[in-house]
């Protein structure tokens, strides 16, 4: 992150708090924080869809205090490189069935969008989840076993050409209907996808398998998209983690927070907590609600103290401002130490997305 946007969300934050800016110096700097988040605007999100389990999971375990120290840049869950974690949903339709030996089979175009990645974010892992609704084991009780089937598209579906002929098998699994999801990587596929002139799809096939009586499931009607979709017999979607290079760093150990005591007038961290519902953007972000952000004011007197980490430049500068306090000013108080912070939010495709921010919170001041 460069050194206008790390300091972005401090900044909108004082502008709500102090009232310190309007107008247009606001709206150029939540553009460029949203920028920074990969978000061409403010998201809107249509269906606040749930959060996947996983997604919780890992921003409880990066929260947690005792993962200061970590490599802030690997997703320890999937073992992956990565600081980005995003669940891309399946923008595909049904696909009719029109085989009449077959009037329990599920077909359904799989399509997710790659564009939402930005071109430095290097993509390590892609996995495609398939989850299972209660409505499909109703669909399948009888059954011992069926099949699931994913194949490629080779090239788009042309008028009159039967879809067989534009596809390839990539993989034929045979699983019980008890089976509540399942998972397949799609990596190398999902590489291709982000020219998204190659990315036409996949097809997801399900057929019935033999009952366990021996016989082939039957069902008293065929199964419409119209209805597949009412029913919602499966969800899927696509667990993308990428690693965007200039938002990481391996976190650095902090102990406790505190502030330190000192004079008031001297510089240290302040306190600064950042509500995003002050912001306005409690509709996108989900976690957390707000952080400590902190900042940093206060004087950087002559004599500097060991206490105020200030450097031999600013040791030099105070003793010059001492003899010539109108010609030459105190060193600032900025930050000298900051710490990252993880969030969960929609973006502007309604996907679900983890981000890892280095620089979010100010541990410590000095005089510089």
């Amino acid at each position: 992150m460069g050194a206008d946007v790390k300091s972005t969300l401090l900044t909108l934050a004082l502008c709500f708090s102090f009232t310190a800016c309007f107008g247009d110096d606001l709206t150029t700097q939540e553009r460029l924080f949203l920028s920074s988040m990969g978000l061409s605007s403010r998201p809107k999100p249509s269906t606040r869809i749930p959060v996947p389990s996983m997604l919780w999971k890992i921003f409880e375990t990066k929260a947690m205090p005792d993962a200061s120290g970590s490599d802030g840049c690997r997703v320890a869950e999937f073992n992956v490189r990565g600081n980005i974690v995003r669940y891309i949903q399946d923008q595909g339709a049904a696909i009719p069935v029109l085989s009449s030996q077959c009037s329990t089979c599920l077909e359904k175009l799989l399509y997710f969008n790659m564009s939402v990645l930005e071109d430095i974010e290097e993509l390590t892992m892609a996995q495609l989840e398939v989850s299972f609704d209660h409505n499909f084991y109703d669909l399948f009780r009888n059954a011992e076993t069926f099949s699931l089937s994913l194949f490629k598209n080779v090239k788009t579906p042309l008028k009159g050409v039967p879809h067989e002929s534009n596809r390839k098998l990539l993989l034929s699994q045979s699983l019980e209907p008890s089976h509540k999801m399942i998972h397949f990587n799609l990596t190398k596929l999902a590489q291709v996808w982000r020219d998204h002139q190659k990315n036409i799809g996949l097809v997801l096939a399900l057929h019935p398998a033999k009952t366990r009586s021996g016989g082939l499931l039957a069902m008293d009607s065929p199964i419409h998209p119209h209805h597949f979709r009412a029913r919602a017999i499966f969800s899927t979607s696509l667990v993308v983690v990428s690693l965007n290079p200039l938002q990481c760093r391996s976190r650095r150990k902090r102990s406790a927070y505190y502030l330190p005591v000192t004079p008031s007038n001297v510089c240290k961290p302040r306190r600064l907590y950042v509500d995003f519902k002050d912001v306005g953007w409690q509709d996108w972000i989900i976690a957390p609600q707000g952080y400590m952000a902190n900042y940093c004011q206060g004087e950087c007197p002559f004599p500097l103290s060991e206490s105020l980490n200030g450097t031999n430049h600013a040791i030099l500068q105070t003793l010059v401002h001492s003899f010539d306090p109108k010609g030459t000013p105190q060193p600032c108080c900025v930050p000298i130490k900051l710490s990252p912070i993880s969030m969960l939010y929609y973006d502007n495709n309604d996907n679900v997305v983890l981000r890892h921010y280095e620089d979010m919170v100010v541990d410590e001041c000095g005089c510089r």
